[in-house]
């Protein structure tokens, strides 16, 4: 077997795989970190607490942990179950969107220099990784069928 055989064995494996294995990811990460919220463990919970009062100061810090928390863990859910991308993938963007508002209000907590982020803004930032991963699942989308009326 020549090299050649080899990679082409290799890339069709992980053409194979890259679906299930991207589902997966988001599925754990979104899962994991959203049952951390509703368990009370996370923490994420100060960022979310200080975004929350400067954003949105008149909700309970803590109900809205415990949904954002269950918000979270539906996006999860919803990325195992083939056939519901269309309806997740604008989940996920809406919950990319009030997570990467940290980067430019609360500056402080996730930037220590220019160009320097804080552990916070490393967490925030790796989210580029996810939305990768979603633009990867929705890049593997057929189009819909066009349903012809009478």
């Amino acid at each position: 077997m020549n090299i050649r055989n080899i990679d082409i064995k290799l890339i069709n494996f992980f053409k194979k795989i890259s679906m299930p294995v991207a589902r997966f990811s988001i599925f754990v990460v979104f899962f994991w970190f959203g049952a951390l919220k509703v368990a009370g463990f996370s923490p994420a919970t100060p960022l979310v607490k200080d975004l929350l009062h400067s954003t949105l100061p008149f909700i309970s810090p803590e109900m809205f942990i415990i949904l954002f928390g269950l918000f979270e863990m539906l996006i999860g859910i919803l990325f195992l179950i083939k056939g519901l991308e269309r309806a997740v993938i604008p989940l996920l963007f809406i919950h990319m969107i009030t997570t990467i508002l940290p980067l430019f209000i609360l500056r402080t907590a996730t930037w220590s220099g220019s160009f320097i982020p804080t552990l916070e803004g490393q967490y925030i930032i790796k989210n580029i990784a996810i939305i990768a991963l979603a633009i990867g699942i929705a890049s593997n989308l057929h189009p819909i069928k066009n349903r012809q009326t009478e």
